[in-house]
This record gives C-alpha cells, structure tokens and sequence, in this order.
C-alpha cells in the first residue's frame, strides 16, 4: 500500500478497507512462518550481547543480506522478503516469505539454519530450541538497543507481572495466514482461539526455569498468560468483523509512538484519541495507517489480526519439528476449514478460558468440552491430515504436506509431549 505512511486517517471506514485491502483470492493463500530462538555463548551459557549479534549480522551481510539499521545501530537483516529481527533480550528471528505451502517453508528453513551453522561455528555461539530460557536470570541478559524497547521495558510490568519475562525470556513461532473474505476471517480468528489451549498442549516445549523444572510444561505460556496486553481476546467469544476488531483494538493505550524518527513514550492516552487528534503530545495530528499497524502490532494476544491472521501461541521448537505446527494449522486453516468450525463454534467462554488457563500445566491431560485434549488432538489431526490431502500440495519426491506431521503423531501416539520428553531426560540426567 504506497500511501500507508504519508496519507492520515479521517474515519473508521479507511480502517476497515486497510482488512478489506487483506482480502486474498482462495488462488493466492498464502503461509508465513517467523521463528525465534535464544543464542548462547558456548563457554557458558550466557546470552549474546550487541556485540555478538553485530559479528553474526556481519558474517551474514557477505551472504546477500542487507543491514536494516536504526539511527547508527545495525538491528536487523534483509533479502527479499525475508527479515531476520532480534527481540528485547537478542531473540534471533527469522521472519519467512510468505509461501504457498509448507514444503518452501520448510526448506526456507532449512537452507536458513545450514547458513546459520557455518555462523555459529566461527563465533562460538550456540542455540537452544527450547521457548523459555532455562539457565539466565532476567537481570543479567543484555538489552537491545532499540529505542521501542526501552519504552517497553519501563511500560509494560506496569499492566502485568511477567511481562519483563515475556520479552528477555520467552521464544515462539508464528504462523501467519490469509483470510478471502470477512467471513473467513471470523472462522480462522474463531478456530485460532478456541484451539489455543490444544496448540499450548501439543507444542509445549518449555518446562524449565532457572535451571530445573517449573512444574509447567510450557512456562512460556505461564508468562505469557501474565504478560500486559496479552491474552485471548474477549471479543473471540462473540460475532466478529473487521470493524468490531477495529472497536476493540483502539481503545488500547498507545505503548509507543513514532514521529519523524522520534520516540514517544506513552501516556494513558489510547489509539482512539489520536484518531480523534487528542494526543496531548501532537497537537491535533491525526495517525496514519503505519501508526496503525504499529499500534496492532503492539496487542499481543494469542491471536492477532493485521492484514494476515496471526497464530501466536506455540512454543518455540527445533528446526527438525518447526514445520509441524505449521503443516497442522495448515490442514486445518486452508484443508479442512468448515468441519474444524463446525466442531469448535458452540464451545463456550467458560470451557475455552479454563482450558487455556489449565493447559500449561496439564498439558494434554487438560479438559475441554468434556474431552481431554489428548483426545481433541487425534480428531484434529485427522482433520488436518485430510485438509492437507485435499490440497495435495507435492514436494519434488511427489509427496504432499503430511509428511511433516510425523512429530505430532508420536505425541499424540505415545502421549508425551516434548516438554516431559525434556524432563524425563533431566532426571536421569539428576539420579
């Protein structure tokens, strides 16, 4: 959209076109997946500071990607249309192309961590696939540099106690999809909800803390159910459209605000006053559509809307499991999208924040409309493996998208998740 930063928004009808402007043919469906992970210092564990991602950035830079600076601060990496960003605490992030199916993903992946090998090798830099730091104290992980995150540090434990945690802390993937129309939306917005408590279940991979278990399977999920502005969003629970996102959305505070290079640090004040030309600190400047998807992006519920649909709730994995979170929510998203909502849509409030807030703990044990969610796992495996049938979206060897479910099936199979697979080892590894 060429006129997203200079034009500003008079009313809540551009606001709806900028979803509208979302809208994707059933031909163009695409898949994006960003995954984060934590970087550690070989010789013992601590995280890498700026320096170290500066080295790596470097040796990267000699491979076709482009330095993405902030003032004179080198904070991230470009080519084409793929980004490589780093969180408050030095997270590294891959954020992916958007592909039509899960076999470039994956291989984009691949071919990403095949670089990162030679990477690690010469800087003495290791990598953890766990989603919640088990061996640093908060307060000794360095800080990034960015100007937003500064802001978000002093702002954010003022609205939740983790959320520091959160940050510095914490490592995810996301998946990113289309919606055709605002409808269609509804439904995937609706289904990514309602399953947050089966994805934390089958994708929990962070049961430590501080260097011994936490007594949470996916304590990633623990800090971000205490993380400001997180969460499920309540209005999942009711009839949805573009413009009751939008309703719901404005009348959170502005975190942070950017002007002309400038950071503003927040007041109370929410997107709707600014709308309105209320903001005490731009006399009567109204926001553009940037200052709105910024704004969007400072929600950070479990799911999400931009002008994709974003899947925020899975803990961060290896690069041998990472596309299997990706190839079920596929099946089910883009394969089997009607009889996945047929079977969630009467779920209750009640039943699904239960669950939610259960699931980190019990896992696939937890209870959800009377099943546990081990049992809930194999009927929407089933669905997924079909959704991804139909596609029959073929590799070079002729094989479609299911052959990335295999690290689903053994969980659902041998009823172990990663994360007890993870503290069994510990404890033999303690006897």
């Amino acid at each position: 959209m060429s006129n997203k930063s200079t034009s500003f928004i008079e009313n809540k009808t551009q606001l709806i076109q900028y979803f509208n402007d979302g809208i994707k043919k059933d031909t163009n469906l695409r898949i994006g997946v960003e995954h984060e992970k934590f970087l550690f210092n070989k010789t013992d564990l601590k995280r890498i500071d700026y320096d170290k991602i500066k080295k790596i950035f470097e040796i990267l830079k000699k491979k076709g990607w482009e330095p993405q600076l902030e003032k004179d601060k080198l904070i991230g990496l470009k080519r084409q249309n793929q980004k490589i960003t780093t969180e408050p605490g030095f997270q590294y992030e891959l954020s992916g192309a958007p592909f039509k199916n899960i076999h470039s993903v994956c291989s984009e992946n691949s071919s990403h961590f095949n670089e990162l090998k030679e990477v690690f090798k010469s800087t003495n830099i290791t990598t953890s696939s766990i989603a919640y730091d088990p061996f640093n104290k908060l307060i000794d992980i360095p800080k990034s540099p960015k100007e937003r995150y500064k802001i978000m540090t002093a702002e954010m434990p003022k609205g939740g106690k983790l959320s520091l945690d959160m940050m510095y802390k914490t490592a995810g993937i996301q998946i990113n999809y289309d919606y055709t129309s605002e409808e269609d939306f509804e439904k995937k917005f609706k289904i990514g909800n309602y399953l947050v408590p089966l994805t934390i279940a089958l994708f929990a991979n962070s049961p430590f803390y501080e260097n011994k278990p936490s007594g949470f399977l996916s304590y990633r999920t623990k800090v971000w159910q205490e993380t400001n502005r997180g969460g499920i969003m309540p209005i999942a629970f009711e009839k949805v459209s573009f413009e009751k996102y939008i309703d719901h959305t404005i009348n959170y505070p502005i975190l942070f605000l950017e002007k002309n290079g400038k950071y503003h640090s927040p007041n109370g004040q929410t997107f709707s006053d600014f709308l309105k030309g209320n903001l005490s600190f731009l006399k009567g400047e109204k926001p553009s559509l940037e200052n709105f998807e910024n704004h969007l992006g400072t929600i950070f519920t479990e799911i999400r809307l931009k002008q994709v649909i974003e899947f925020r709730s899975l803990d961060t994995c290896n690069f041998g499991c990472i596309c299997n979170g990706p190839s079920f929510f596929t099946g089910l998203i883009y394969g089997s999208l009607e009889e996945t909502y047929q079977i969630i849509k009467n779920w209750t409030k009640q039943e699904v924040m239960e669950a939610y807030l259960n699931s980190p703990k019990q896992g696939l044990n937890t209870l959800l409309n009377n099943k546990k969610l081990i049992e809930w796992g194999r009927i929407f495996l089933d669905l997924s493996k079909k959704g991804l049938e139909k596609r029959n979206e073929l590799n070079k060897s002729g094989k479609n998208e299911t052959i990335y479910l295999k690290h689903i099936e053994e969980i659902i199979s041998n009823k172990k998740t990663r994360a007890e697979m993870l503290v069994e080892q510990y404890n033999k590894t303690k006897k």
